[in-house]
C-alpha cells in the first residue's frame, strides 16, 4: 500500500512538474542563454556516443541477418532491415538509454548537488523561480536535440550496416542503398521521430524531478543519480511498447 501510494505520490509531483514547466514558457523571465547551453551540452556533447552506438549496431544487425537473409536468397534485403529496424525501433530507443545515462545523470546529479548545498533556497530566497531557470531550459534542449541525435545515429547505423555488408559480405554498396531506401516509408520516418521527443520529455523530467527532490546530503545525491537513470531507462522501455502499438493504429502499417 505503501509502494502505491509512493508511486501515485511521485506520479502527481512529476505532472505538477510538467505543469510548471509549460507555465514558464509564456512567463519571463524566459531564459534562451540556459537553453542554448544545455543543447550544446546535450546534444553536441552526445553525438559522439550516440553515434558510435548508431554505427555498430547497424553494423551488428547485418552481421547476424545477412547469413539468415543469404540463406533465403533475399541477402539484397539487408540494407531494408536494417534501415526499418533502425528507425522503427533501435535508433530511438538505443539513443535515449545512452542519454538518459549520460545527460539524465548529469541533470540529476547537477541539481542534487544544488539542493544539498542550499543553491536552491538561495534561488528562491531572491525572487528566482528553479522551474524556469533550471528545468524549464533542460526539458526544451531534450524535446529539441533527442530527434536530432536519434536522426545522427539512425544514418551512422545505415552506413555501419552497409560497410559491414560490404568488407565482410561482399554485397554491392549501390544495391545495399537502393534496399535501404525501398526500406524507409514516411509513417517510418514520423514515428521515429515522434518518439524520441516523447523520451526527451521523460528524461528531462524524471532528472530534474530526482534531482530537486534529492535529499541526505552527498550520498543523496549519488541515490538520486542512479534512479534517475534507472527509472528513466524503465519508463523509456515501457513507452516504447506504447507508442509502438499506438503508431501502429494510427498508421495501420506494421510494427514501429
Amino acid at each position: 500500500m505503501n509502494f502505491i501510494a509512493k508511486f501515485l505520490s511521485g506520479v502527481q509531483e512529476i505532472t505538477f512538474l510538467l505543469w510548471r514547466s509549460i507555465k514558464g514558457l509564456w512567463k519571463g523571465p524566459r531564459y534562451f542563454k540556459e537553453t542554448i547551453e544545455q543543447m550544446d551540452r546535450i546534444g553536441v556533447g552526445s553525438l559522439g556516443i550516440v553515434s558510435l552506438t548508431g554505427f555498430f549496431t547497424g553494423g551488428v544487425l547485418v552481421l547476424q541477418a545477412f547469413p539468415t537473409l543469404e540463406y533465403y536468397g533475399a541477402q539484397s534485403s539487408a540494407g531494408q532491415s536494417v534501415a526499418t529496424s533502425l528507425i522503427r525501433e533501435l535508433g530511438p530507443v538505443l539513443t535515449a538509454l545512452m542519454v538518459a545515462g549520460r545527460v539524465g545523470s548529469a541533470i540529476s546529479a547537477e541539481l542534487g548537488s544544488m539542493v544539498v548545498s542550499q543553491q536552491i533556497d538561495a534561488m528562491r530566497a531572491l525572487g528566482t523561480s528553479p522551474v524556469r531557470k533550471l528545468v524549464t531550459p533542460r526539458i526544451i534542449a531534450l524535446l529539441i536535440t533527442l530527434p536530432l541525435l536519434t536522426f545522427s545515429a539512425d544514418l551512422v547505423g545505415i552506413v555501419g550496416g552497409g560497410m559491414v555488408a560490404k568488407q565482410i559480405y561482399g554485397l554491392d554498396t549501390n544495391l545495399y542503398i537502393q534496399s535501404a531506401k525501398f526500406g524507409i516509408a514516411m509513417t517510418d520516418i514520423i514515428g521515429g521521430m515522434v518518439k524520441p521527443i516523447i523520451f526527451g520529455g521523460i528524461i528531462g523530467l524524471v532528472s530534474c524531478y530526482k534531482g530537486l527532490n534529492t535529499k541526505g546530503g552527498t550520498v543523496g545525491v549519488g541515490q538520486a543519480t542512479t534512479s534517475a537513470v534507472v527509472t528513466s531507462s524503465i519508463i523509456i522501455i515501457i513507452a516504447d511498447f506504447f507508442l509502438s502499438k499506438i503508431l501502429q493504429s494510427l498508421f495501420s502499417a506494421t510494427i514501429f
